[in-house]
């Protein structure tokens, strides 16, 4: 086969043709890859490794996982995935590690896996391999491990059989078992891999395919603008946690597709006193360090989106580019006065997060744009910042609503300022400016929330949904208000108050 490649006189004049990664121990090198192709089906469909299973085909039960490690500052980091959604173009620079290549050739088990069988971690086996693959990714990165650490590995694997008490039993076995390097196969074989990923031109941009199913992979941010220019009703992939629904679940076509994942110039977490810049590419797991550090209500927000599948491959621009109403980074980054930096051959320019949503299914993003960077002001130590998820399920799930509140009071007692706004109570993430307004200016007391709360009708009319019914979703906005107030004024963090709908 050989690529397909633009004669154009743009970016793609120095496109090096083919995606290349290591998969286990073996080189590959695609010049024919279809923009929609995934992981899961190249493992299974294409190289019969069979032991990566499809589950759910959307990112939420694990039984997919794999390892994938890339080149993060010349240092080798893995990060399990899900490649029921991770598609191949997505692949280019890394190591793909599956289920298959942790056992030695004589067949031993690797102690991941021993441990499994010692404890009797499995039972159908179906999900078996993923969590395999999410243990083996937690021994990797982390020595001896708590159990809340091990919880937090497994938040993106689900397992109908065991109960899980028998798979966090093997995982802390396993805790301190450190096999030398030439057993480990990722340990034995890392000097390689580095070797091989830092001597692939990653500058360089990959453009294969037809018109009709072209697959672009800019080398940097200008060629991604370049490419944009060129093809601007293409779908920019970064962590494909919703597209790649879009095609397993809904059969949409996105082509042209551009992936990015893999772009430097979008990777960087700027810190300064004014505030953080996160680039587009910077994914929640990579962010969560800063933004824990900076803005703890935010961090605890992160360690809820999706398991760590989901949060190694999503990305805070992503979420905010594709304008989702029930994006949970929005809320919380409105409430703190956010702006987004949007970039196009025609240069730069930013505007205030809370006016980027224009509309459901709608953004301020002209054709041939792209969200470059998102800017975090610094909060002030004096003000109030709380952030609330609320879900079916309190781990690894879609919210039904998500509230962020941030307040100032003033010495005598009177709110100076309110910024308030939510997901999932409208077509787009949304302050609510009449209960904004009948805060300010008045003693922040019970009071003062129980005659605001009403205010909440004005902002929003929310939708009905197999998430949640209009009416819980006014009643617990009200509530989360009410829960703030408590919180501030000293109640437990976790209090929990209900309250009769009318």
């Amino acid at each position: 086969m050989t690529s397909t490649t633009r004669t154009a006189q743009s970016t793609a004049k120095s496109s090096s043709g083919s995606i290349r990664f290591l998969l286990n121990d073996r080189d590959i090198d695609l010049t024919s890859v279809a923009p929609t192709a995934t992981l899961l089906d190249f493992l299974r469909l294409e190289r019969r490794l069979t032991g990566t299973k499809e589950g759910c085909a959307e990112g939420d039960c694990g039984a997919c996982t794999v390892l994938v490690g890339r080149l993060v500052a010349g240092d080798l980091v893995y990060e399990g995935v899900n490649a029921c959604i991770r598609f191949v173009g997505s692949l280019n620079a890394t190591h793909v590690v599956t289920v298959e290549h942790l056992a030695a050739r004589d067949g031993t088990l690797h102690p991941v896996q021993q441990a499994m069988v010692d404890y009797h971690g499995s039972q159908c086996g179906f999900c078996t391999p993923g969590f395999v693959m999410s243990l083996y990714g937690l021994w990797l990165s982390k020595d001896n491990p708590g159990r809340a650490d091990i919880e937090k590995a497994l938040q993106g694997n689900l397992c109908r059989c065991t109960g899980y008490e028998p798979i966090v039993r093997a995982a802390e076995a396993v805790a301190t078992a450190r096999p030398d390097a030439v057993f480990d196969p990722i340990l034995k074989m890392r000097a390689r891999v580095i070797t091989f990923l830092s001597g692939l031109p990653t500058r360089e941009t990959i453009v294969l395919g037809p018109p009709e199913a072209r697959l672009v992979v800019p080398g940097s941010a200008q060629a991604l603008a370049e490419t944009l220019a060129e093809y601007p009703q293409a779908t920019v992939v970064a962590g494909s946690t919703d597209v790649g629904l879009w095609v397993t679940k809904q059969m949409r076509p996105i082509n042209p597709v551009i992936f990015i994942n893999g772009l430097s110039d979008l990777q960087a977490i700027t810190e300064t006193p004014d505030g953080i810049t996160i680039g587009a590419g910077v994914t929640y797991s990579r962010a969560f360090s800063t933004l824990a550090r900076r803005l703890p209500p935010l961090g605890k927000l992160l360690d809820r989106l999706g398991g760590d599948q989901v949060r190694n491959m999503g990305t805070i621009g992503g979420n905010i580019a594709n304008g989702s109403p029930i994006g949970d980074t929005p809320p919380p980054l409105i409430a703190l006065d956010a702006t987004v930096t949007l970039r196009s051959v025609s240069g730069t320019r930013t505007v205030p997060l809370q006016d980027y949503f224009i509309a459901y299914g709608r953004q301020d993003r002209h054709p041939g744009e792209f969200v470059e960077s998102v800017f975090v002001p610094t909060l002030p130590a004096d003000e109030h910042f709380a952030v609330y998820k609320i879900s079916k399920r309190r781990d690894e799930d879609i919210s039904a609503l998500c509230a962020a509140f941030r307040l100032s009071v003033s010495g005598e007692g009177l709110v100076t300022s309110a910024r308030i706004a939510f997901g999932g109570m409208a077509g787009t993430p949304k302050r609510a400016t009449a209960v904004e307004n009948a805060l300010i200016g008045k003693p922040w007391s019970e009071d003062t929330v129980t005659a605001a709360r009403p205010a909440f009708d004005v902002d929003y009319q929310p939708l009905s949904d197999w998430r949640a019914t209009s009416a819980y979703r006014a009643l617990t906005a009200r509530n989360l208000l009410l829960r703030f107030y408590l919180e501030t004024s000293g109640a437990p963090a976790e209090l929990v108050r209900f309250e009769a709908a009318e």
